[in-house]
């Protein structure tokens, strides 16, 4: 599963990608970074999630708030997300465009 780390005021955040079969969507969640081996910092539990159908464009997107306690995302943070989920959601929607294409001819 591909993630890409950031670093934001000495917090280190996680924006992971993977596919969530049940709901037939490609998943984006995002997670404070946990300390791994060495330097390395791996994703830890979800704040929040985007889950981008992929099997019929005209789903829509959505992002659901992960666990109950109160937590901050900073909004350099957010916006960062929201970018990765944009563009999750475009490159599933030409993926099923290229495919409609190919399916028609």
């Amino acid at each position: 599963m591909p993630w890409e780390l950031r670093e934001h005021a000495g917090r280190h955040y996680v924006v992971l990608f993977h596919y969530a079969l049940p709901d037939d969507a490609w998943a984006v969640e995002l997670s404070e970074a946990v300390p791994g081996a060495g330097m390395d910092y791996l994703p830890g539990a979800a704040l929040l999630a985007a889950l981008v159908p992929d099997e019929d464009p005209g789903l829509e997107p959505t992002v659901r708030v992960c666990g109950s306690e109160e937590r901050v995302v900073p909004y350099e943070i957010m916006r960062w997300f929201m970018e990765q989920v944009a563009d999750q959601v475009e490159r599933c929607r030409l993926a099923f465009a290229e495919g409609g294409a190919e399916a028609a001819e």
